[in-house]
């Protein structure tokens, strides 16, 4: 819809609030009619010179140990760092297959699993490492779960959450109840909307404007619907984020973004700096969905640690499948099984030990015969099979080289909150530097999501 649509008439929820809901209404109404915002939360709240110092330690260690997790686990044909870390070579080889899945599952166990090897080493090698890197984590917000089941009056709750998977609908409400532990008195700009799930429950908890930017036309539409039927002051935008028309943000303004993926809430970022938007409230995702191959830092703090990551390096924090069911990791392993398997018979076919990428695989795909996965991936890059072609050794050769590239990503997975850390602190560095409070914590625990940061900036 164009900017120039009408916002709903009614600017309140359809019901009048009850109970807690009342109070939370009424601290966002303090800020509206003129009483200052509440502050950030000063157990998270970050200062520039310790962030600097952070972003130093947690570059240089990731520079010193570039060899173990900037990897290509399907290109390799064995451990590429086995020289340079013997000890954990041994270990990691050593493991047991069923034991793979639970390490991995746990950065902490993951960590003191491995330690003793590393340690050994690092001691070789003169290094040390700082072991509280590894076992980083965020620290949740309290309270955010009472408050989100009392956000609204427990009768439009169902209202509220129809339509949405249970999942997302507990972290935007999380969100929401992490936003009113510290309320602005501005209107709301909600980026990369979607239906405006957020904006609505938002709008509706705070009885404030909300304007939600979103490119796809339908779910604009279905958004003002859903705004309509549920009374709130939500009006939608239809635009590319990217492009002039996006130019929205505003010094009084408090903008929001739930799981807003890799550039898109780095141009966010820049143009509320720019604008000056007094309050935003941002939880990043998809790191690596960047428009540049390779990623220098969006603060000067962090371009001054001369660290570089390509895509593959900001998508490591992302490797993680802590909210997975066990048939999506049985299917996850069994889809890398076929794929190394085929690769391995690609370079047979080509006589060229070089990796050949297949595009993504169907669900439907897997169900079949690996036989059949071969003979299509074969059509697919114009490879001819013989006529009594039979795959059995090739899947030997799958399964075995699974077992390698599944050690592999279990001792680079040692450093994803490492790389998480970094980038997390790079963007609140970039709101530090441009005159911003900033807090950082987690509105969630990761069994939620794993994306569970909340950056929290305010601008005085």
């Amino acid at each position: 819809m164009s900017p120039e649509e009408r916002a709903p008439n009614n600017t309140h929820v359809s019901e009048p609030a009850k109970d807690t809901h009342e109070a939370f209404a009424h601290s966002f109404h303090d800020a509206k009619n003129g009483v200052s915002p509440a502050p950030l939360n000063p157990a998270f709240e970050l200062q520039l010179p310790r962030v600097r110092h952070t972003l130093s330690e947690l570059a240089a260690l990731l520079i010193d140990a570039r060899s173990l997790w900037d990897i290509r686990t399907f290109n390799c044909q064995t451990l590429p760092w086995e020289a340079s870390f013997p000890a954990l070579a041994s270990f990691v080889l050593a493991l047991e297959d069923e034991a793979l899945e639970a390490l991995d599952a746990s950065q902490d166990r993951l960590y003191e699993t491995l330690r003793q090897a590393l340690e050994t080493d690092l001691s070789q090698a003169g290094l040390s490492w700082n072991s509280a890197l590894f076992s980083w984590q965020l620290t949740e917000l309290k309270g955010t779960e009472q408050r989100s089941a009392a956000l609204l009056p427990e009768r439009q709750v169902s209202r509220f959450a129809a339509g949405i998977k249970g999942r997302k609908w507990e972290q935007i409400s999380r969100f929401a109840a992490a936003l009113s532990q510290s309320p602005t008195p501005y209107p709301v700009l909600e980026w990369c909307a979607g239906k405006g799930h957020l904006g609505r429950l938002v709008g509706a908890v705070s009885h404030k404007p909300v304007l939600s930017l979103e490119w796809q036309q339908q779910l604009c539409l279905d958004g003002e619907k859903e705004a309509q039927k549920r009374g709130v002051n939500q009006r939608f935008v239809c635009a590319d984020a990217f492009s002039e028309e996006a130019e929205l943000l505003q010094g009084e303004q408090h903008a929001l973004a739930l799981h807003a993926c890799g550039e898109l809430h780095l141009v966010l970022l820049r143009r509320a700096a720019a604008a000056q938007t007094r309050a935003i409230s941002l939880s990043p995702c998809c790191y690596h969905l960047i428009q540049g191959e390779q990623y220098a830092g969006l603060s000067d703090s962090a371009r001054a640690t001369g660290l570089v990551l390509d895509k593959h390096g900001l998508q490591l924090p992302l490797n993680h499948s802590v909210v997975a069911s066990a048939k999506e990791n049985q299917d996850r392993l069994k889809e890398v099984q076929w794929r190394l398997g085929f690769d391995s018979l690609q370079r047979h076919l080509r006589r060229d030990d070089s990796y050949l990428p297949l595009p993504s695989v169907r669900q439907s795909q897997l169900s079949g015969s690996f036989d059949a996965f071969c003979r299509w991936a074969c059509e697919l890059k114009g490879l001819a099979l013989p006529a009594d072609f039979c795959g059995d050794e090739w899947l030997a050769q799958g399964c075995q080289r699974q077992r390698l590239t599944r050690r592999l990503d279990l001792v680079a997975h040692l450093f994803r909150p490492v790389i998480e850390q970094y980038l997390l602190l790079d963007r609140a560095a970039f709101l530090l530097e441009s005159g911003y409070r900033v807090s950082l914590s987690a509105f969630c625990p990761p069994g939620v999501t794993p994306r569970n940061a909340l950056i929290d900036a305010r601008r005085d």
